[in-house]
């Protein structure tokens, strides 16, 4: 046999072949791969560079399947391994497409926790669910393509499906409470919030299957997800992080009540000029609301930053209002009760009780 002969062989000619298609697709891939990238940096959108970054590895399968799909069909290999690379053809395309589904869902998952903090908190529990999912359809349509039938496997499988939700109640309802928290939004991280049930703090964390608080005190309240989306909650945070601070005062009735609505109104501009956390545009007010036992009532409204700000706004408001009502002679009365006794009844405490009428029968 010569030379020729022997490169024309089919055992020289299909590895040559072979190897020539793989490298040639593999360099314009390179080319068009390179382009691709150039065009999806000029573009706003991300969406592009999810797609080119997933299909690298499954275009290089798929290029490998192509190029043993023309060394088969040049090398003399009995019907059986035939038969077989065909099955073992789909199979490889089934597993680029998994890896291709997989990487994409991982790349949009990266991107997206950027701007949603539930995924940024638990992504691998995420991608794991969903590659469990990817994964499982691509095994049943594996078995469905090389001829095995799936309908009792799904039957089994919905069973088992059931079982394992019914075992798995709990957790399963955190997971889904904490994907409907991320996606309403009635809470997010930084926020300051109080449940129905007491508890109050700020929000540091939202996982999967619990939600964390961190309270005044610097202590950690941890709960599950569904108890919050079954919660009613007041956020301070929302529609807007300031609010309005109410402080109750009393003052004598024989008090001045325009003057003492001056100089409390004074004392308040001051109090949110000077005081951290206080909202320097905010004009303080004042509402007389009662007729009391002992004073007449009213309200102070002032307005803080956030939430916290309060507590150190009231402190310096009183006191600073305190201090100003003792110059300004305005006086804050303590409680009052007047007792009304009949006179007959003073003598009988004091011992004095008329002729005919005992102690015992006057009380």
């Amino acid at each position: 046999m010569g030379v020729l002969d022997y490169l024309k062989s089919p055992l020289v000619l299909g590895p040559v072949l072979f190897a020539a298609w793989v490298v040639a697709l593999m360099l314009v891939t390179r080319v068009v791969y390179a382009r691709l990238r150039r065009l999806a940096r000029r573009t706003a959108t991300d969406i592009d560079d999810i797609l080119i970054s997933a299909l690298h590895i499954p275009v290089l399968l798929i290029i490998l399947v192509s190029g043993a799909f023309i060394l088969v069909r040049i090398l003399p290999l009995p019907a059986e391994w035939s038969r077989g690379f065909a099955i073992a053809t789909k199979v490889v395309i089934i597993i680029a497409g998994v890896i291709f589904a997989d990487a994409l869902v991982k790349a949009a998952l990266q991107r997206a926790s950027g701007k949603v903090e539930y995924l940024r908190s638990s992504p691998g529990v995420i991608h794991t669910a969903v590659r469990g999912v990817i994964v499982l359809l691509a095994i049943l349509i594996g078995l469905d393509t090389v001829g095995v039938s799936i309908t009792p496997l799904i039957a089994s499988l919905g069973v088992g499906s059931l079982a394992v939700a019914l075992a798995l109640q709990s957790p399963l309802a955190n997971f889904f409470a904490g994907v409907q928290i991320a996606a309403d939004k009635p809470i997010e991280i930084g926020q300051y919030i109080k449940l129905d049930s007491g508890q109050e703090g700020y929000v540091t964390r939202i996982g999967w299957r619990t939600t964390t608080i961190r309270a005044l005190p610097n202590n950690l309240i941890v709960v599950p997800n569904a108890r919050i989306m079954d919660a009613i909650i007041t956020n301070y945070y929302l529609p807007e992080k300031d609010l309005s601070i109410l402080v109750n005062v009393g003052v004598h009735y024989e008090s001045d009540l325009e003057h003492v609505e001056r100089v409390t109104v004074e004392v308040a501009r001051e109090v949110l000029q000077t005081v951290e956390g206080g909202k320097r545009d905010f004009e303080p007010f004042v509402r007389f609301n009662t007729f009391g036992d002992s004073s007449i009532g009213f309200t102070v409204i002032l307005r803080g930053e956030e939430f916290v700000n309060q507590y150190l706004i009231k402190h310096e408001f009183i006191k600073r209002l305190h201090k100003r009502f003792k110059q300004e002679g305005i006086v804050i009365p303590f409680p009052i009760r007047t007792l009304d006794i009949k006179r007959e009844d003073l003598l009988l405490l004091r011992g004095d009780a008329p002729p005919g009428r005992g102690v015992q029968g006057g009380l």
